[in-house]
């Protein structure tokens, strides 16, 4: 995409933020912010972001690896290498694994959810970066370990659904405690209210 096009497709959604902030429209505002962020950031800014991703998580994951002594993990070509019972194994952390669809999406989100203040989405937002960096070499710790210990045969198992599921799973635990929780506990219905009762001895 043209750097021309990209700017005139921003300016068209910030234009359309506007609209919806003066009508008060809300709930659309949101939806319409954090998808527009979403795919402006995927094709401006993933192609500068996933590599360097890749990198810090193939770090990440290589505490684990040279602990263990499971596996290695060369963090300039973002690979790590893992010898296994019959054959040793050379993994790329590529665009999948580099957790830059999920930071994404996160940061999306959390720019237009109204909970927080400006301050507070920043100390959010980077909290919740380092988390998804730790879950998603977590995920990509427990594929070379399986593979190490298992063989090649456990590489497909691993990657296309037990990783991905203890990823998710992770990811739901963050979703939760972010957005869910802080807009559950603002909720007041008449005299009832989620937030705890103060002590007033």
């Amino acid at each position: 995409m043209s750097p021309f096009l990209l700017l005139a497709i921003a300016a068209l959604w910030v234009y359309l933020l506007w609209v919806l902030r003066r009508a008060e429209l809300h709930a659309w505002r949101f939806l319409w912010g954090s998808m527009g962020l979403f795919i402006l950031m995927m094709v401006g800014v993933r192609p500068w972001l996933t590599r360097p991703l890749a990198r810090y998580v193939c770090a990440i994951a290589g505490v684990a690896g040279r602990l263990t002594g499971a596996f290695t993990a060369y963090f300039k070509y973002g690979i790590l290498y893992i010898p296994a019972a019959e054959s040793s194994v050379t993994l790329q952390v590529d665009f999948e694994c580099s957790g830059v669809i999920e930071i994404m999406a996160f940061f999306s989100l959390l720019a237009f959810f109204n909970v927080y203040r400006t301050s507070e989405k920043v100390l959010v937002g980077l909290l919740g970066f380092a988390y998804i960096m730790v879950c998603n070499a977590l995920r990509i710790t427990l594929i070379c370990w399986s593979v190490h210990l298992l063989g090649v045969e456990a590489y497909y198992i691993m990657h296309t659904f037990v990783g991905r599921i203890v990823f998710y799973l992770l990811s739901v635990w963050l979703y939760f405690y972010v957005f869910t929780k802080p807009q559950v506990v603002q909720m007041k219905v008449g005299r009832f209210s989620y937030e705890l009762p103060k002590n007033n001895s």
